[in-house]
């Protein structure tokens, strides 16, 4: 069972999630640049089998891998899988899905956590979060269409957000599983398994895809997102989400999910793909006013 959360413990769950939603934010505006230059399941092999090294070399510097953190390795099998099909159907939708679009489908994820969250460890979702939920999500519909009602209104499902719509799902199931499968484990510890995991899934799905990729021709930018979702968006963020799972309910790890449509645009911006129009940053406001509402302490 999770140990139950001091006030310090709360507080560095939500800085770790607000880092997390920042460097989340990258694998889209970079993913949807080298997502038809690789197969999901190769580039998600390679990042996980790199994830697993780095990730397995701080567990082992920052205390060891104890004998015990082995014990009911079925835990990791579902929790990699999870992980796995969230990538690759991630990769997948971004070879026709916009960043934005993509990062739409991702915010989601809260309401989806919260539901999961009751019906796997019976996390009730208290009025102020359903609150900050509400306005967290108006916030981000109005990041994610830039303050247009009319493109929000002419609103299409296309495949690609369908197809990530599948990997959705599986990370809102992810987030309360952690803590429930959560033996005590060390935050780097937990998460080597759970990589590890990952690597033998996508392995064993994916191999013909690695042999088929004629590595040597792929172009520069598959191998800056293969080094940035590798070392960033897997082996940090996936250690920041346990660390912030065992400290916070899954609705509010899940909530920082509506900043990423923000972070998506600074990110765009960056990559000199264009800057919002002025009234977008009115959305901005209200997802800082949700994570305000869940900052507040919990009676």
């Amino acid at each position: 069972m999770p140990h139950r959360a001091s006030h310090d413990d709360r507080r560095r769950g939500h800085l770790a999630m607000l880092a997390f939603s920042a460097l989340v934010a990258g694998s889209f505006s970079l993913g949807s640049m080298a997502a038809n230059e690789i197969s999901p399941f190769a580039l998600n092999s390679v990042r996980f089998i790199i994830a697993s090294m780095v990730v397995g070399m701080l567990a082992v510097f920052t205390g060891g891998i104890p004998r015990e953190a082995m014990r009911a390795p079925w835990r990791y099998g579902i929790l990699g899988g999870l992980f796995a099909l969230y990538f690759v159907m991630m990769f997948e939708g971004l070879k026709t899905a916009t960043p934005v679009s993509t990062a739409a489908v991702f915010t989601l994820t809260p309401v989806l956590a919260a539901g999961f969250g009751y019906l796997i460890a019976r996390q009730i979702t208290t009025k102020r979060i359903a609150l900050a939920l509400a306005v967290g999500a108006t916030g981000a519909l109005w990041v994610i269409f830039r303050a247009d009602l009319s493109a929000l209104l002419a609103f299409e499902v296309g495949r690609g957000e369908a197809v990530y719509f599948i990997g959705v799902i599986a990370h809102a199931i992810y987030t309360p599983l952690v803590p429930k499968f959560s033996r005590g484990e060390r935050t780097f510890v937990f998460t080597f398994f759970i990589l590890i995991a990952a690597t033998i899934v996508l392995l064993a799905f994916g191999w013909r895809d690695i042999v088929a990729t004629d590595w040597g021709a792929l172009p520069p930018i598959v191998w800056i997102t293969l080094g940035y979702v590798s070392i960033i968006a897997t082996t940090t963020t996936a250690s920041l989400l346990a660390f912030a799972s065992v400290r916070l309910a899954s609705a509010k790890v899940m909530a920082y999910t509506y900043l990423t449509p923000s972070w998506v645009i600074v990110w765009e911006i960056a990559l000199g793909h264009g800057v919002p129009s002025v009234y977008v940053f009115g959305g901005i406001g209200l997802t800082i006013l949700a994570l305000y509402l869940l900052l507040k302490h919990e009676a």
